[in-house]
């Protein structure tokens, strides 16, 4: 069975402490939150290309529009 490293990282700690206090996030800690998930959406963009699966899923969800 795989196990799962449930350890947070400072950044997802500090989440975590704002969500449960209501106090604002740290800005530096918001900007490397901001930086790693830049670099994430280009490496994924690079790997994959563009995903563009939200607006075509939508509107076969939605169906037609009344007219």
């Amino acid at each position: 069975m795989k196990t799962v490293d449930r350890t947070l990282t400072p950044e997802t700690q500090a989440v975590v402490e704002s969500l449960a206090t209501g106090k604002p996030i740290d800005p530096d800690v918001a900007e490397r939150i901001h930086e790693k998930a830049r670099r994430i959406k280009e490496r994924v963009f690079r790997e994959q290309g563009l995903v563009d699966i939200g607006v075509p899923a939508i509107r076969e969800f939605r169906g037609e529009l009344p007219k």
